[in-house]
């Protein structure tokens, strides 16, 4: 893809299914790879990879919760790599129950990892973005938000936040050059997922149910969603903005 090639990438979650697949896919391009993670050790073996197979990636401890966690993970990602390009909001987390219930604390949690976190990460890359008069951010958010998703209340809510959030801040950095689009996965084979079976009354049959629904006939992977990613950050999609893409193999259809 056009444009990837030396641009300094950061991807939170960068140590999980769909977060690691997007970073292994920008160093694939030849980007300069920030994989930021509250959990070090799964960032650094998303870099270790990156690194085993000729890419440039490190790793970034980074609680996407804490406001000024995120400006310092930003700053050493910058120093590390120069400033950043990219970002990828990807990072996510979920308590598998019908919202009665769930508890203040659940929402509080679901709320500052999956919302306020992106708004933290917005607020640490933006204002580079705006002086240098470009930038590319692409937010991961869910089909839960386009559709619901039994169990899932709140964090349909925060998901549908995060699509009403990049569209605004779409429409106001435009003119900044900055573009900025939402990427919705439907049933995905992540930790994630692997929660939420555990909380359906028969998990075992889950997954027969989902791939009888999906048209193309089975589970996403997370290797689905880094083309679509790298994509809109890329020169390609450079007239594409405040954008939702769903990567559901067709479980969703809405407009």
């Amino acid at each position: 893809m056009r444009g990837l090639n030396d641009k300094t990438v950061v991807v939170t979650g960068g140590g999980g299914g769909i977060g690691g697949a997007a970073c292994r896919r920008f160093a694939e391009e030849g980007a300069k790879v920030a994989a930021f993670d509250i959990d070090l050790a799964a960032a650094e073996r998303t870099a270790a990879a990156i690194a085993q197979s000729g890419g440039k990636a490190a790793a970034f401890a980074c609680d996407i919760t804490d406001h000024a966690r995120c400006r310092d993970a930003v700053r050493d990602a910058e120093a590390a790599f120069g400033p950043v390009d990219v970002l990828v909001n990807n990072a996510g987390w979920d308590v598998f129950k019908l919202f009665t219930d769930t508890t203040p604390a659940d929402w509080e949690k679901i709320i500052a990892i999956n919302l306020t976190g992106a708004l933290n990460m917005h607020h640490a890359v933006l204002p580079g973005m705006i002086a240098r008069k470009t930038g590319r951010i692409v937010n991961v958010s869910s089909d839960a938000a386009r559709v619901g998703s039994s169990g899932e209340a709140v964090y349909a809510a925060c998901k549908a936040g995060l699509i009403g959030f990049s569209k605004t801040i779409g429409r106001e950095h435009a003119r900044h050059g900055i573009t900025i689009n939402v990427v919705c996965p439907g049933v995905v084979k992540t930790n994630l997922y692997a929660n939420y079976k555990q909380g359906a009354r028969n998990p075992e049959k889950l997954d027969d149910a989902f791939r009888r629904a999906i048209p193309l006939g089975r589970l996403g992977e997370p290797d689905d969603l880094h083309g679509v990613i790298c994509f809109l950050a890329s020169d390609d999609a450079a007239f594409i903005t405040g954008q939702v893409i769903s990567v559901s193999g067709g479980l969703t259809m809405s407009g």
